[in-house]
């Protein structure tokens, strides 16, 4: 990275300090000579904050070029106010190098969730299809093990979607009746379908 490394220690003392202040002012009014000066004043410390957190120095250089960059587009938004124009820069720089590891770790992560999904068996088609089956005949004998109203108002309900007063229509038969006998099919259901467990 050209001009990242040339002036590692030119960002520190108070000098620098106020001289990125004044840089970083006239940056955010588009000034071009004096993001050159800038520049050349943090890219050294840039790099080195970047380089400790990222580590790996081809990755730490072009991290470093992104935070420059996002520099020259965001300078407006620095606030003398609220601290130096050097730690709103290495702020930024921190914070950029940080979401780079967090990146290249989640890649990592995939990588190895995807290399682990590969070393699975793949998914047993037949023996889901024979567990479906065992499920839908154990259901259907405990139906059949209710009352003919109790299965048809389970039926009505539950596979066609009816209302209870639908199914009391259905079956011309008084709302009331029919509550009590979906209610005492349900709990015979319930206990035989508990022991299929």
């Amino acid at each position: 990275m050209r001009g990242t490394r040339g002036r590692a220690g030119c960002g520190h003392g108070e000098a620098a300090g106020r001289a990125a202040d004044e840089l970083l002012v006239l940056v955010a009014g588009g000034d071009q000579r004096a993001f050159e000066d800038l520049y050349g004043l943090v890219s050294g410390p840039v790099y080195g904050l970047v380089r400790r957190v990222v580590r790996d120095p081809a990755q730490s250089e072009e991290v470093a070029q992104e935070v420059l960059l996002e520099l020259w587009r965001s300078a407006a938004r620095f606030d003398p106010g609220r601290g130096s124009a050097l730690s709103w820069i290495l702020t930024l720089a921190h914070r950029r190098a940080v979401d780079r590891v967090r990146s290249a770790r989640a890649a990592g992560d995939r990588e190895q969730r995807e290399a682990i999904r590969a070393e699975e068996p793949a998914f047993d088609h037949v023996a889901e299809e024979v567990e479906a089956g065992l499920e839908r005949e154990w259901v259907r004998r405990c139906l059949n093990r209710l009352t003919a109203l109790q299965r048809q108002s389970v039926t009505l309900a539950y596979y066609d979607g009816y209302t209870y007063r639908e199914v009391a229509e259905r079956l011309s038969l008084p709302l009331g009746t029919v509550k009590t006998r979906m209610r005492d099919g349900l709990t015979r259901l319930r206990q035989c379908l508990g022991g299929a467990t």
